[in-house]
């Protein structure tokens, strides 16, 4: 008797029981905001309301929507991240992909490539380089953290040895690309309606899609996985360049909102990604994964990082009490999840 190879079971491999949550749209719309996403959303709002109760300038529109803007990119990467998470896999050269898609791209509008053409070669080119990453990966047989750890160096390297260590200026900021994607609609920043675009669809795909399942069963059980006929390294190259193209979107809008390319950008990227798919309630150990919280969580930190200029914290303080906060926000993660596998446990005996 031959194993199947269907991929499209009502249960992640490992599952004790099928899913309970309705399909169709009111249950993905469930699935998007489960608990872990509410709890750092619930916590966001709280932080916003402590901070602006303090200081009310903190609540000014102005203040929360380029609080806003500023965590789309970090936000964009956490929802790919979230990706990799669910599969056991990580990237460290998201921020690297970032940078040199940005640059690269500026250099083409520079030299006089029509925008919307360079920004979709930014987006393959950050598709390009997470295939890079899955090849080093799948040739070397080495895991993905250590490889990624290379090439992190090597595209930073790149940027930075294209643009000869100079911000790319020049660019036709007057063009429709940069009027429409670092402009507003509504009073709301293009890049945040983008952002919310892509939590929907990236959420379908994980939730619904045969690809989402393959993800989510290979981190929940890798063995009963490749017994099911689920390819392992086939998936694990589709989730690498699903990553390095959305390291190349976020590339884009910001190229769109700064109007230069600035060959430093992106540095430290990767770790704020992986903190907030964390914080956002996507676990280390696999499985599972929620891309709406992954984004709530690059909010929270964008919240943090804003409101410690209002305490008149020194510079040289804020990247300690930011990663104080993420280690807060996680142990408190990890001690709500504990107690709800607990009451889970209890309940079934």
């Amino acid at each position: 008797m031959t194993s199947s190879t269907t991929d499209a079971p009502a249960q992640d491999v490992g599952a004790g029981t099928p899913d309970a949550t309705p399909r169709g749209p009111r249950g993905l719309a469930r699935r998007a905001f489960a608990v872990e996403s509410m709890s750092v959303l619930i916590a966001t709002v709280a932080l916003i309301a402590v901070i602006g109760a303090i200081h009310p300038d903190f609540l000014d529109p102005r203040q929360l929507r380029d609080m806003l803007q500023q965590s789309v990119y970090v936000a964009v990467l956490a929802a790919g991240v979230a990706f990799l998470l669910a599969m056991r896999e990580i990237d460290l050269s998201i921020g690297a992909i970032f940078g040199l898609s940005l640059i690269c791209s500026a250099m083409l509008m520079r030299d006089g490539v029509n925008p919307w053409l360079a920004a979709v070669a930014g987006v393959l080119l950050g598709a390009l380089l997470g295939l890079v990453n899955a090849a080093i990966v799948q040739v070397f047989r080495i895991p993905a953290i250590v490889a990624t750890l290379a090439t992190l160096s090597m595209f930073r390297g790149l940027a930075l040895a294209l643009s000869e260590g100079q911000q790319v200026v020049g660019l036709p900021i007057d063009h429709a690309f940069f009027e429409i994607f670092g402009g507003r609609l509504l009073g709301i920043p293009v890049s945040v309606l983008v952002l919310v675009v892509l939590a929907v669809a990236l959420t379908f795909v994980l939730r619904t899609t045969p690809f989402g399942y393959r993800v989510r069963s290979i981190g929940s059980n890798p063995d009963a996985a490749v017994f099911s006929g689920i390819s392992v390294a086939r998936v694990r190259i589709q989730a690498l360049m699903v990553m390095g193209a959305l390291a190349g979107l976020a590339g884009m809008l910001g190229l769109a909102f700064f109007g230069s390319g600035d060959p430093n950008i992106g540095g430290g990227f990767e770790l704020l990604a992986i903190a907030a798919a964390v914080i956002g309630g996507t676990p280390l150990r696999g499985g599972s994964a929620t891309v709406v919280g992954a984004m709530l969580g690059a909010v929270l930190l964008s919240v943090v990082t804003s409101g410690l200029v209002y305490f008149d914290i020194p510079v040289n303080w804020s990247s300690f009490a930011t990663g104080a906060v993420i280690l807060v926000a996680v142990g408190v993660d990890s001690l709500l999840r504990r107690r709800r596998e607990s009451r889970a446990a209890a309940a079934g005996l």
